[in-house]
């Protein structure tokens, strides 16, 4: 599977929680924090939900 690197670029603050528990369970914490993750469905599909809260990179 390929890696995806996933990086915080919007604060949570103000936000529903359904998307703060999303970014809580891909690892994100606080700001400009960055996890790497298996780009698997499930993943993609929890960044595609908070997609504007954060910046998504493809690691090689």
């Amino acid at each position: 599977m390929a890696k995806i690197k996933i990086t915080q670029v919007r604060s949570k603050i103000r936000r529903p929680g359904r998307q703060k528990k999303t970014l809580k369970a891909l690892g994100l914490r606080k700001m400009q924090q960055t996890v790497e993750k298996e780009a698997t469905h499930q993943i993609l599909g929890m960044v595609n939900k908070v997609a504007h809260l954060v910046k998504v990179e493809e690691v090689k």
